[in-house]
């Protein structure tokens, strides 16, 4: 079964960063700094999937998520208002980003380490409002953890 949900979506990589927050939060500007950060050799790849509206489905034990229709290659960005850019149709969900996260915390619990979408887990990176988010998703991207 598919849902549209308020959330943003760029694939990076072979597999897509769902970023999720609310109004304001900065989930467009997550998405073209993602962008930015593929086009100057940064990430290998980044492209925008979905802006504001995503429909995601779960697939083969898998999340898979497409841009809104009418919103399809649509980006918004603060002070250019929409912008159409070359996207993606559809990929799959490599992780969560939850901006203006509450539960945001220095070290966080394995339990808000993930997140669980259409009966997918999912790991989830939870970013206080006040702190930026692209380079807590870089380290995401980048590194592997420590563990316990």
């Amino acid at each position: 079964m598919s849902s549209t949900i308020h959330a943003s979506a760029v694939l990076v990589g072979p597999k897509a960063a769902l970023i999720r927050g609310p109004s304001g939060a900065g989930k467009s500007m997550l998405v073209w700094d993602l962008i930015d950060a593929g086009a100057a050799g940064v990430l290998p790849f980044a492209r925008l999937v979905a802006d504001d509206r995503a429909h995601v489905e779960a697939r083969g034990g898998r999340l898979i998520v497409r841009p809104a229709g009418e919103l399809a290659g649509l980006l918004e960005i603060r002070g250019l208002g929409i912008r159409r850019l070359p996207y993606e149709p559809v990929a799959t969900v490599g992780c969560v980003v939850d901006l203006a996260a509450t539960d945001a915390d220095r070290i966080p619990s394995r339990e808000a380490g993930s997140v669980e979408i259409a009966g997918v887990s999912l790991p989830r990176i939870a970013v206080a409002a006040d702190r930026p988010a692209l380079p807590a998703l870089l380290a995401f991207l980048r590194t592997a953890p420590a563990g316990d």
